[in-house]
Order: C-alpha cells, then structure tokens, then sequence
C-alpha cells in the first residue's frame, strides 16, 4: 500500500480520481441539482447530502486506490483477475449510486429506464446510501485481495 505514495503512482491516482469524480457527477446529473440545494437549502436533509458526498469521495478514493494496485500487481506479473474484478464490480456499484442517491438520477436509474423500468433509490430503505456503502465494502475487499497476494 505504501507503494501508492510514490512519485508516479501517486499522480496516476490522484488522475484516476479526479476522472472517476467527473463521470460521477455527470452520469448522476449532479451539476443540475447543485443549483436546487442551493435554491431550497432550508428544506434539504443536510446530514444525508454530506454523508453521501463523504461517501463518494471515499468511493473516488478506493476507485484509484484499486487501479494503480491492480496496475502495479499486472506489471509485476502477478494474478489480479478476481481482485481486478471485484474493483470493478465496486466501481460500477460507485458509478450507479452517483454522487447523492436520493437526489440525483444515478447511472442504474437511466440505464433501467431506457429498459421501461421506474427505479429510485429514494425508494430504498436508506435512500441509496446503502448502495455507497456495499461499494465500499466491496471495493475494501478488492484492496485486501490485491495486498495478500
């Protein structure tokens, strides 16, 4: 894990990161709702929005975290398929929640709705962040996969 703070590892992930963050918030729609919280702040759940852009940053964070681990494990010529598929999975699961599951569309919503199917994560029990955290949790999993080989 150390080797991610080095000099080019660490510019690929912070790249890595920043990249993941763009297409999180444009798949989710989020710049169309900035101007919404902003307009209707007395009404916002302020401790939901925070906890799932905590979330998302976590998530951006693990994301890069994984690719350069998974990039360095390959140069070296060691097996990371299953964690390289795990990675994935979370990110995906990343990807699908958006930036603020309640609010914002996410990318499984669109993907679902071009199928004719009317899903929300606002229809969840936790309102989507329970989708943020699965995706931490499997993202963790790849990370530790790709640390005990």
């Amino acid at each position: 894990m150390k080797i991610l703070f080095r000099k080019p590892y660490l510019g690929i992930a912070v790249i890595i990161f920043l990249v993941y963050l763009i297409l999180v918030v444009l798949f989710s729609g989020f710049y169309n709702t900035i101007p919404l919280i902003v307009a209707n702040a007395q009404s916002v759940f302020w401790s939901k929005l925070i906890l799932s852009l905590v979330l998302s940053l976590v998530i951006g964070l693990l994301v890069s975290a994984n690719a350069v681990l998974i990039y360095i494990k390959y140069k070296q010529r060691k097996q990371c398929k299953e964690a390289g598929t795990v990675a994935t999975i979370g990110t995906i699961g990343g990807l699908a929640a958006g930036v603020c599951p309640l609010c914002v569309t996410g990318l499984l919503p669109i993907i679902l709705g071009l199928l004719g199917i009317s899903f929300s994560f606002g229809s969840l029990p936790f309102h989507g962040i329970e989708v943020q955290i699965g995706s931490i949790i499997i993202l963790l999993i790849s990370l530790w996969m790709l640390e005990r080989k």
